[in-house]
């Protein structure tokens, strides 16, 4: 509980049911097609990822348009330069994601995730002392945003099938896609 609490003011936050499930479709068939383009993927060039497939995508219909624009309005201050390239993370059923930091040479201080398909645990871990650690349910439709401490101090990884459990009750995973906003980083002068 204490851990929570710092996290959360330090910037983990989960939002359920941000999404409708009419607006979930709207957003898996928009980024389908690119996505079934491309084949699963072993291993991420960092290591981080297992069984995944990946895109970045730019332009996107008026209704998903709004959709994203309400992912940043909810995760990013007003006049926060944002990337205007959208991460698209495809997790196949028995994909995962290792744990983490991500690189700040690529994006900066907040991530905001919506999770579409699936439900699923993601795991923070702190990098100071491995002891504290905190699971997180990402249900279907939920907006995950991770910003300052929880993005830089705590390793995070979406959790194998087998090992995907919430407070003792198992959380089935199935492909899993992940629409992703970032800001930028920033530039290599700024502290």
């Amino acid at each position: 509980e204490a851990l929570w609490r710092r996290l959360r003011a330090g910037g983990a936050r989960v939002v359920p049911a941000f999404l409708s499930e009419e607006e979930e479709a709207l957003l898996a068939r928009e980024v389908e097609p690119q996505l079934q383009r491309r084949r699963y993927e072993n291993e991420h060039w960092d290591g981080a990822i297992h069984k995944y497939r990946e895109t970045e995508k730019s332009r996107w219909s008026k209704e998903n348009q709004a959709i994203l624009q309400r992912v940043r309005d909810e995760a990013f201050p007003p006049g926060v330069p944002q990337l205007t390239l959208v991460h698209v993370l495809d997790l196949d059923k028995t994909g995962y994601i290792k744990p983490h930091i991500d690189s700040v040479k690529f994006c900066g201080c907040t991530i905001a995730g919506l999770s579409l398909l699936s439900s699923s645990v993601m795991r923070l871990v702190s990098e100071q002392n491995p002891q504290d650690w905190l699971d997180l349910l990402l249900e279907r439709r939920s907006l995950y945003i991770l910003r300052g401490p929880a993005r830089y101090e705590f390793t995070h990884e979406i959790l194998k099938d087998e090992e995907s459990f919430f407070n003792g009750r198992k959380v089935p995973r199935d492909r899993r896609i992940s629409v992703i906003c970032r800001n930028l980083p920033l530039p290599p002068d700024s502290s």
